[in-house]
């Protein structure tokens, strides 16, 4: 029996559709004595792992010299949002080799298509598809 068909498990609404290699800035709530912030943490997207409840995101960034990462549960109530910085451009669903990267060598390209809609070989960066030039 599946937890999740017990108890009804739903994603926060401040949680943007992202994927491995994009810039996001995490929020998370964080209870210091009676007071409550919600920190943040920013980096790329080095792993998604998991389904429904379970599904965790690993975000990597290097500070000071030195790599961090950070574990979020993405169903958690006190993951206060997700929103995208940079979409990036990976081939890859676990990006582990950035942890033996620095500097230009860890960089990620970004992607100049959202989602589904990857540029047609004949639409160049000067021409715009019809919709978009009568906006």
């Amino acid at each position: 029996m599946e937890a999740n068909t017990l108890i009804p498990v739903r994603r926060s609404p401040g949680i943007q559709e992202f994927s491995p290699g994009d810039t996001v800035r995490v929020g998370m709530r964080v209870r210091e004595g009676d007071r409550e912030r919600v920190q943040v943490f920013q980096g790329v997207v080095i792993r998604v792992k998991g389904r429904a409840p379970g599904t965790t995101l690993t975000v990597r960034r290097v500070s000071y010299g030195i790599g961090i990462e950070r574990t979020f549960p993405l169903y958690s109530p006190l993951l206060e949002r997700v929103e995208v910085i940079r979409r990036g451009d990976v081939r890859q669903a676990n990006l582990y080799y950035l942890r033996g990267r620095y500097g230009r060598a860890a960089r990620i390209k970004e992607r100049a298509w959202t989602k589904g809609r990857k540029p047609s070989p004949e639409t160049t960066t000067e021409e715009q598809p019809e919709a978009e030039q009568e906006e």
